[in-house]
């Protein structure tokens, strides 16, 4: 099979082929597992945060590649699985994947269930967490292989290039916006407006109708489309639009937008951090935090850590309901190494998906 290989931890800025297009044997299913055929993959941030090292290390060589769409080609004869018997997180409940159907892939490849936090509902902070591209390969190739029970059912109504994002800029988006706490009526800002955030604001709009939503962003054009979207406001990271909100969802790869955004926010208002890593090391910013502007009057800072299956499923499903679709850019998957690239120069409108194969793609 083809697939975009990653080789070795590297830096975008001296190697802008961090990935070499390979051929590779098809990878052949164990105890619970069904083979995919890959026909859309999503690219995102994360992906660079692999490639240049924030992340936990990878099992090098590793195929990168988290929101996956593929069809099953292959389930394994004991499905679910007698090594997984007995041992279901509450946060799911297993379907039977059958040969043919269309398939998505989250970040979330797959979890103990049976710690506290899989018993709990909170599966992705489980200890033996293992990601989708990081732990296992991922979906920048032909086919790839994963456990039964962390596939999800893709809504009908939903195309593959569309489906891809909504795995993992979505779903992380559509957990940050829960941990905000946010009730209709209140206000809701975004700091950064790529993948992730520009699907938050079509959610949010959805589930808090009288909410009014502002859109910070270096970055003109996204500013433009944040409006094209129905923000009620967008401007600079700086910029100062009104008293104060009641929530913010950062999604910025860095240190000062936290700064920025605790100033803007309410008394008991909360800033939600949705990145696995920052990319400016720079912990002055975070030490040097000025208490009585910044967190005083009950202010509180959380963080996003991974997505359980279950916030997949809801999140697919209120998709399908509202009509929640993402702005694609479509690559080849030879491409995967241009679509990373420009998003490390920020230019993002939406979000990038490689075009795997077009069999039994919607």
């Amino acid at each position: 099979m083809k697939a975009m290989l990653l080789r070795e931890i590297t830096s975008l800025k001296q190697n802008e082929t961090p990935l070499s297009f390979t051929d590779k044997p098809e990878p052949q299913i164990g105890e619970g597992e069904v083979l995919l055929r890959v026909t859309r993959c999503g690219v995102c941030h994360t992906e660079l945060d692999e490639i240049e090292g924030r992340t936990p290390p990878p099992q090098l060589p590793v195929i990168l590649g988290h929101q996956v769409i593929g069809t099953v080609e292959e389930r394994s004869s004991d499905f679910p699985g007698t090594a997984h018997q007995g041992r279901r997180s509450r946060s799911i409940t297993t379907e039977v994947v059958t040969t043919g159907q269309r398939v998505g892939v989250a970040w979330i490849a797959s979890a103990c269930g049976h710690c506290q936090y899989c018993l709990s509902g909170q599966e992705n902070l489980c200890p033996e967490f293992r990601a989708t591209g990081r732990d296992i390969d991922g979906g920048y190739a032909e086919y790839m292989k994963v456990r039964a029970d962390f596939v999800h059912p893709i809504p009908d109504s939903i195309s593959d290039s569309e489906a891809a994002p909504l795995l993992c800029a979505g779903a992380v988006g559509y957990r940050a916006l829960k941990l905000c706490n946010l009730q209709d009526g209140k206000s809701l800002g975004l700091m950064g407006f790529g993948g992730s955030n520009h699907l938050v604001l079509k959610t949010a709009k959805h589930k808090y109708p009288h909410s009014e939503i502002f859109v910070f962003s270096r970055n003109p054009q996204e500013r433009e489309f944040a409006l094209s979207l129905g923000a009620a406001w967008a401007g600079a990271i700086d910029a100062h639009p009104l008293e104060g909100l009641d929530a913010i969802i950062d999604t910025t790869p860095v240190w000062g937008p936290i700064s920025e955004g605790l100033k803007r926010l309410k008394p008991g208002g909360r800033l939600v951090i949705n990145a696995i890593r920052k990319e400016e090391v720079d912990k002055e910013v975070l030490l040097n935090l000025d208490y009585p502007s910044q967190l005083w009057m009950e202010k509180e800072i959380k963080s996003v850590a991974n997505v359980t299956r279950a916030d997949v499923r809801e999140f697919l499903q209120l998709a399908a309901e509202a009509k929640i679709k993402p702005e694609v850019q479509e690559f080849e998957l030879q491409e995967a190494n241009k679509a990373l690239l420009e998003m490390k120069q920020g230019k993002i409108r939406g979000t990038k998906v490689l075009r795997v194969a077009d069999v039994g793609s919607h």
